[in-house]
């Protein structure tokens, strides 16, 4: 999953050399943190919130066939 947050989020913003995941594992849950320079926050985040909510969607899913949770933390 970390691997296509990373994806995802180097094909959206402008610098994609200095995206950064962090992947924090639990049980039966897992924690993306996702890390991106100030400037291209706003391209992650998207309008009103829907790109980060289609991530978030999307690694839910890929998460829920590995019977596992995850989510996306936007690191400032």
């Amino acid at each position: 999953m970390k691997d296509l947050v990373l994806q995802i989020a180097k094909a959206l913003v402008d610098n994609p050399d200095k995206v950064e995941v962090k992947e924090i594992q639990g049980d039966k849950s897992t924690i993306l943190e996702l890390k991106v320079v100030d400037t291209d926050r706003g391209k992650i985040i998207g309008k009103e919130g829907r790109i980060i909510k289609a991530i978030r969607i999307i690694v839910g899913s890929a998460a829920a066939k590995m019977d596992k949770r995850a989510s996306v933390e936007i690191i400032e």
